[in-house]
């Protein structure tokens, strides 16, 4: 239909982007009226999210087990457990030290915060030549950091703290997992009753493109993020940096933003390192680089490779409009959206120029 016609071309994806920004302008606008439902329906579908998610990255090793003669029963109990073993045993040994340094950290934010803002006031003897409307902004500033800080690590602690949530989910999602995984098939042939039969192979061929994109680079993201946290926390281990810990899976968390997140996950390293010497802070910010040098040029490549065919300047702007969406929740879900709506898109422009 568009082939041979390069202006139908442009016009057609002109018209799609522009449908695709004005649905997400649409759903920021109507966000806040809506808040409290979609509040409401996250708490009430995260475990099965959250379980979907696990499921469909152990899968394909379930997958491959069962190829090499395995029962799939066995491969699903032996994974099941070697997973799901492993965590609460990562949770037994990582959750109350996480809860310790964020508590502590807490109760030092005055003291941190005091520190900053001392420094910041010198810098008035600096700027005095600039207008009294700059350092009205610089105080501002200030405050609303303050308040930012003090919300979040208050968010953090109440979130880690809520006994009652934490035992649903290390209850239920184990469960979801279990069945998701046993009945996979079946799930996924109930869903295929429901596409008609003239769109089954289209359906297929698009699920299988976006499983090779998405899959591939999640769990590619997941294994570097893993070896990020790891290295990170035995370098401020040796250099006996406070918080190392949770410092280190804050940088694991965000690396799996690109281009931003090592720079993100770097700030809190800096900014409380930087309470104890100037010295410190270089040597904080050499083990990140010489970690992201390593991460970057060698395993990235290697482990999550050209998984997503994206033009980087693309990554960038969902990454920012993902940010300015949901703040760093938003630039994590970014790319994967991203993936999926490309996925999406091309099948379609596929099948029109063809049809």
């Amino acid at each position: 239909m568009f082939k041979g016609k390069k202006p139908l071309d442009v016009l057609y994806w002109a018209i799609t982007g522009i449908v695709v920004l004005l649905f997400i302008f649409l759903f920021v606008k109507l966000s806040p009226i809506f808040g409290a439902f979609f509040s409401f329906l996250w708490y009430l579908l995260s475990p099965f999210l959250i379980a979907i998610l696990i499921a469909y990255l152990i899968y394909p090793v379930i997958k491959k087990m069962h190829h090499f003669n395995i029962p799939k029963s066995i491969a699903i109990l032996i994974i099941y457990l070697l997973f799901f073993g492993g965590t609460a045993y990562l949770i037994y040994r990582v959750y109350p030290a996480v809860i310790h340094q964020l508590s502590d950290l807490n109760k030092q934010l005055p003291h941190l915060i005091d520190m900053y803002r001392n420094f910041v006031y010198s810098l008035y003897e600096y700027t005095s030549f600039l207008p009294e409307t700059v350092h009205d902004k610089m105080d501002e500033l200030i405050y609303d950091i303050e308040s930012f800080i003090e919300n979040l690590l208050t968010d953090l602690v109440r979130g880690f703290t809520k006994v009652f949530d934490l035992i649903v989910f290390l209850t239920v999602i184990p469960v979801l997992v279990f069945y998701f995984l046993k009945d996979f098939v079946k799930i996924k042939n109930y869903f295929k009753k429901w596409v008609p039969s003239n769109y089954q192979a289209r359906i297929s061929d698009l699920t299988h493109a976006i499983d090779k994109s998405l899959g591939n680079y999640i769990r590619g993201q997941l294994l570097v993020c893993l070896f990020v946290t790891l290295t990170t926390f035995l370098a401020f281990y040796i250099l006996d940096v406070k918080y190392a810990l949770l410092l280190a899976i804050i940088i694991g968390l965000t690396n799996i933003i690109p281009y931003f997140g090592p720079i993100i996950g770097a700030i809190p390293a800096v900014a409380i390192t930087a309470a104890t010497s100037g010295e410190m802070v270089l040597m904080v910010l050499l083990s990140i680089f010489i970690i992201q040098l390593i991460e970057g040029n060698l395993l990235s490549p290697y482990i999550v490779g050209k998984s997503i065919s994206i033009h980087p300047v693309a990554i960038i702007f969902a990454l920012l409009l993902g940010g300015q969406l949901s703040g760093v929740v938003g630039m994590i879900l970014a790319v994967p959206v991203l993936t999926i709506l490309n996925v999406i898109i091309t099948h379609l422009f596929a099948s029109s120029r063809y049809n």
